[in-house]
């Protein structure tokens, strides 16, 4: 298996690589500088952990205004013999221009056949087809009143962490948070757990966000999706974005290994009508001890 992972992973240099020959200027891609070299470091070595995932994104100019669309790319370690993971977006595209744009995107990339390098086809395919959703993301002033009376899109996610320690880590979970306009919480510590409710972009926008450009052992473990015409406030189980901390089990001051009291979790969680998550997160049911 190993020898098959370098194999891939010398092809997602390669595109890489070129890929920068095609977008040399500043802006047009955003790569994570330390990517490469630890994906070389590991190609190099007889043996070790494998390396962060390639995560990059590409200005694409369509149309002859030059409206930029970006194409967000995550590849998994044996891409080109998986799909890469994929996401368009734009600035000048509404939320369902922008959905259409993704869904048609992904059957072109599903119809490629597997071992094929499809981010360089999948750059050409934006370019050449993002034109019709962008023309059609400009709605007259009619349509736009209509559409203030639409459903919303409610959206709590539950991410999972091994561990949240790191102080800059955590003023990006709290600043991005305030930023969309999401309340939820962050449980510092290990295991580390992070829950966002909002606008549904503004959670996925999220999400996006602070796994860029790399978070080792972090996951999405659930999301609860609601559509409403009322407002979403009517929605949240939390006031704010909360700073969550518990004491952790014994006497650990502040080193890194220390563990959270879970039971003070769960208690939270019921607080805030979520004591279900608990299993989805932990894979345990979680019961509260006598008192």
């Amino acid at each position: 298996m190993a020898v098959a992972v370098k194999e891939c992973l010398e092809l997602q240099l390669l595109e890489v690589e070129m890929l920068l020959s095609m977008f040399p200027k500043k802006g047009e891609m955003s790569l994570d500088e330390e990517a490469v070299p630890a994906v070389q470091r590991y190609l190099r070595s007889a043996d070790g952990a494998l390396p962060p995932q390639l995560e990059y994104s590409i200005a694409v100019n369509v149309g002859e205004a030059k409206v930029k669309v970006e194409l967000q790319v995550l590849l998994p370690h044996t891409y080109p013999h998986v799909a890469p993971q994929l996401f368009a977006r734009s600035d000048a595209l509404h939320r369902q221009q922008q959905l259409q744009l993704n869904t048609s995107l992904a059957s072109h990339i599903r119809s490629l056949d597997s071992g094929e390098l499809r981010v360089l086809e999948a750059v050409q395919w934006v370019k050449d087809n993002s034109l019709p959703y962008l023309e059609n993301s400009k709605i007259s002033p009619e349509s736009a009143s209509k559409a203030v009376v639409v459903k919303e899109a409610f959206h709590r996610m539950w991410i999972y962490s091994h561990h949240i320690y790191r102080q800059e880590l955590r003023k990006k979970i709290f600043d991005c948070a305030k930023k969309l306009n999401l309340t939820g919480f962050c449980l510092t510590g290990k295991p580390g757990v992070i829950c966002v409710e909002g606008l549904r972009e503004n959670c996925e926008e999220f999400w996006r966000v602070i796994r860029y450009p790399n978070w080792k052992h972090i996951s999405c473990k659930h999301v609860e999706n609601i559509e409403t015409e009322e407002s979403i406030d009517n929605l949240r189980l939390f006031c704010t974005f909360e700073d969550l901390q518990f004491q952790a089990h014994g006497d650990y001051g502040l080193r890194n290994d220390y563990h959270m009291d879970l039971g003070q979790f769960l208690e939270f969680l019921k607080q805030h009508q979520s004591g279900h998550v608990f299993q989805i997160l932990f894979g345990v049911e979680g019961k509260l001890s006598d008192k």
